[in-house]
């Protein structure tokens, strides 16, 4: 049973989206935007809301296609998939994915310290939450594909990076160019594992670098007022 609720907020556009809300357990660690895979606000992204909460986070999961496809939930096979990667690649401004993270951020600021880590299509969004948002104390990215391609740009904030070294979609000599960068606010870490290693429900889920890459997105949150 989740322990959080799907709740409705107005974005910069005046649009009205679904954003998941879970509030902390205990005292009060901090804000956390979690920002989703390209499937959407699926069970899987809810129960890690969940776990975060359950560490002190107040967290919100915006459903960031809310505006092209109200309520939508993909598995990682077949129309779902495919309607996902139209979403994430075609019908959807990425720029507009950004400006919801910052309402979600706005909305938390006054309490205290927020952070963010996205997976996937999300993980990109936490490297631009880095370098171009505004409130973000800081991120962690799993496996975003858009990173190697933005490396260019300079975190304003610490903001770690997960990549993994056998992801047939984001080869290591994009994440190698990340690295070269040397960026003094980023860390990049790579595991023995595929793409998408964080999430049970896929067939490149790796529990030793799940756990890791949790442990160390905890420990970064902890170093900066969380």
């Amino acid at each position: 049973m989740a322990d959080g609720t799907m709740t409705k907020m107005t974005m910069s556009d005046g649009a009205e989206i679904a954003v998941y809300h879970v509030a902390p357990a205990g005292a009060r660690r901090g804000g956390l935007v979690l920002v989703q895979e390209i499937f959407g606000v699926t069970d899987h992204i809810r129960e890690l809301c969940d776990e975060y909460a359950r560490d002190g986070y107040e967290v919100l999961a915006p459903a960031l296609f809310d505006r092209e496809h109200p309520g939508f939930e993909a598995d990682y096979t077949g129309e779902g998939f495919a309607r996902a990667v139209q979403l994430a690649r075609g019908l959807h401004p990425f720029d507009l994915s950004l400006k919801d993270v910052q309402t979600c951020v706005d909305a938390m600021a006054a309490k205290g310290p927020v952070f963010m880590v996205g997976y996937c299509y999300g993980g990109s969004v936490c490297w631009f939450a880095a370098t171009r948002l505004s409130g973000v104390a800081a991120a962690s990215g799993y496996y975003g594909s858009q990173i190697p391609g933005a490396a260019d740009e300079e975190p304003r904030v610490p903001v770690i990076l997960h990549f993994g070294r056998h992801d047939a979609g984001i080869p290591m000599e994009g994440v190698e160019k990340v690295i070269a960068k040397a960026w003094p606010k980023a860390t990049v870490y790579v595991y023995e594992a595929g793409h998408g290693f964080n999430s049970d429900r896929r067939k490149d889920y790796h529990e030793a670098s799940a756990d890791l890459a949790r442990e160390r997105t905890l420990e970064l949150f902890h170093a900066n007022g969380g």
